[in-house]
C-alpha cells in the first residue's frame, strides 16, 4: 500500500432515506458528494473499504492538462481552477501546487508530436509551449542525458492524493453529507422501472438517485443490472523516496521514468511507459471493443496471466441482495508492485539525472486503474434505468480531473445547466455499433 492515507472518521448508522446515494469513496465519488452537499442536497456515500483506499491514493498525484485527449481538456481546465482554491474550500492542506510539467523529447520526431498537440492546447487557451535545449537547461538543470527539447506546461500542477481526497471527504461531511466506510452496497432496487433505493450489507436506504463511482468495481456492479459496462483494469506500480533536498520542482516524464516532488521533499517515481494488463475472462468478452486501444498502446502493454484469471472466472456475476456480495469479500484491492518495472524506472532516472543517485526508497506500491475502450471516462446517465448515473472508467486520469468530474456528475444528477459538455462522456457512445474514437494525446 502507498504512503499512509489520512483517516476519515465516518458514520456507523444507516439513514432511512436520502436524495442521492454515491457508491465509491475515491476522488470521483467524494468530489460528487462534496459538490452536492455544498448545494444543499441530501447525500450518503458508501465505501466498501476505506475512503481513498484504492487508486485514488495510489496515483502519481499529477494534475495535468498536458497531452490530454481533447475531449478531456475542458474537464482538466475547470479542475485546475477548482484545485487552485481547494485548500480554502476544504479548509485543509491538499498539497496542490502549480509546479509545471515537462515531457522530455529524445529526438525531433518526439518534438513534432508535441508540436502537433500544441494546436489543440491553443484552442483551449492552455499555456503549453515547446522548450528547446537552451531553455531546457535552465528549466531542468543537472541532467546528464541530452534531449532535443520538451513540451512544458507551467500551469500544470500536483497534489497529494493520500491527503487531498480525505480532506475533501471531511469537507463534504461538514457540509452535511453522510459517509459510511466498510459498508458495501450489494445492489439497487427499483420501482416502476426507476431507482427506488439501494441495499447495503447493513440494510436498505431509500433514494431516487444513485451515482456509481466504483472505479474498477463498476463493471461487476453493473452486471446484475443488465448493463454491459465496457471497462477493464490495468496495474500501475509506483514508489516514493525519502526527502531529497534541492531537487527539481517541475514534474517530469522522460524515456522510461516519471517523477514529481512530494510535500515532504521526497519524490513519487514511476516508469510511465509500461502498462501491465492481467488477462482475465473479461479481456476476451470485451476484446473487439478494446482492440483499437490495445493496438495504439502496443509498445507499452505487457500482457500476463496471473491468479486473477481464475479468481474472476469464479467470481459470481449475479447474487441475491440478502446474501454476501463480492464487494464484501475484497474490501481493498492491494496488488503487489512490479519490482522489475520500478527497478527499470530507477535506472533510467539515475542515468538521466545524477541528482537521484543517492535516493533512498521509502515505499513501493501498486494500484488498479479502470480503463474504457477510448481511455476517456464515462460520466453519464443510464437510459434504461432512470435515476442511475455512472462516473467511472477514468483510465488513470481521475485524480487530476476529479474535482470537475464530480461537479459534472452533480450537474447531471440535478439537471442543472453546465458549462462542461457531457456528450463526450456518455455511455451511449459505446452502443449501437458506434465507432470508438481514439484521440489520445502524448
Amino acid at each position: 500500500m502507498g504512503a499512509g492515507v489520512d483517516q476519515v472518521v465516518t458514520e456507523q448508522l444507516l439513514p432511512e432515506a436520502t436524495d442521492v446515494v454515491i457508491i465509491g469513496g475515491g476522488i470521483i465519488g467524494v468530489s460528487t458528494a462534496l459538490t452536492l452537499a455544498e448545494r444543499g442536497i441530501s447525500v450518503v456515500l458508501f465505501e466498501k473499504g476505506k475512503i481513498a483506499g484504492e487508486q485514488s491514493s495510489r496515483n502519481w498525484g499529477w494534475c495535468r492538462q498536458q497531452g490530454r485527449d481533447p475531449r478531456e481538456l475542458p474537464l482538466i481546465v475547470e479542475s485546475l481552477r477548482l484545485w487552485k482554491d481547494m485548500n480554502r474550500r476544504v479548509e485543509s492542506e491538499t498539497g496542490f501546487q502549480q509546479c509545471g510539467i515537462a515531457s522530455l523529447s529524445s529526438n525531433a520526431a518526439d518534438l513534432a508530436l508535441h508540436e502537433e498537440w500544441l494546436g489543440i492546447a491553443r484552442i483551449h487557451g492552455i499555456d503549453s509551449r515547446l522548450v528547446l535545449q537552451k531553455e531546457l537547461d535552465k528549466l531542468l538543470p543537472g541532467r546528464a542525458a541530452q534531449y532535443a527539447g520538451a513540451l512544458y506546461t507551467p500551469s500544470d500542477g500536483r497534489a497529494e492524493p493520500a491527503q487531498a481526497v480525505p480532506a475533501m471527504a471531511q469537507a463534504a461531511q461538514r457540509c452535511g453529507a453522510s459517509l459510511l466506510q466498510n459498508t458495501a452496497v450489494r445492489g439497487i432496487e427499483t420501482q416502476a422501472g426507476s431507482v427506488s433505493g439501494v441495499v447495503t450489507e447493513k440494510g436498505r436506504i431509500n433514494c431516487d438517485v444513485v451515482v456509481l463511482a466504483g472505479g474498477v468495481w463498476s463493471r461487476l456492479f453493473c452486471t446484475p443490472l443488465g448493463i454491459d459496462l465496457p471497462q477493464l483494469k490495468v496495474v500501475s506500480s509506483v514508489l516514493r523516496t525519502r526527502p531529497l533536498p534541492g531537487g527539481p520542482e517541475v514534474s517530469v516524464s522522460g524515456r522510461g521514468f516519471t517523477f514529481r516532488k512530494r510535500l515532504d521533499g521526497g519524490y513519487s517515481i514511476a516508469h510511465g511507459e509500461v502498462i501491465h494488463f492481467d488477462l482475465v475472462p473479461d479481456s476476451f468478452r470485451l476484446l473487439s471493443c478494446f482492440l483499437p486501444l490495445a493496438w495504439m498502446a502496443k509498445r507499452e502493454l505487457r500482457f500476463r496471466i496471473s491468479n486473477r484469471f481464475v479468481k474472476e472466472w469464479r467470481e459470481p456475476k449475479m447474487w441475491s441482495l440478502d446474501e454476501v456480495s463480492p464487494f464484501e469479500k475484497a474490501r481493498v484491492l492491494d496488488p503487489a508492485p512490479l519490482p522489475q518495472v520500478l527497478d527499470s524506472a530507477l535506472r533510467n532516472l539515475k542515468t538521466a539525472y545524477p541528482f537521484f543517485q543517492g535516493l533512498e526508497v521509502a515505499e513501493k506500491w501498486a494500484g488498479m486503474i479502470d480503463v474504457t475502450p477510448d481511455a476517456v471516462p464515462i460520466i453519464s446517465n443510464v437510459a434504461h434505468l432512470p435515476g442511475l448515473f455512472l462516473a467511472t472508467g477514468f483510465s488513470g486520469h481521475g485524480f487530476g480531473i476529479g474535482p470537475a468530474a464530480g461537479q459534472l456528475a452533480a450537474d447531471l444528477v440535478l439537471g442543472t445547466p453546465t458549462d462542461l459538455d457531457p456528450t463526450p462522456f456518455a455511455l451511449s457512445r459505446f452502443r449501437g455499433g458506434s465507432k470508438i474514437r481514439l484521440l489520445a494525446g502524448i
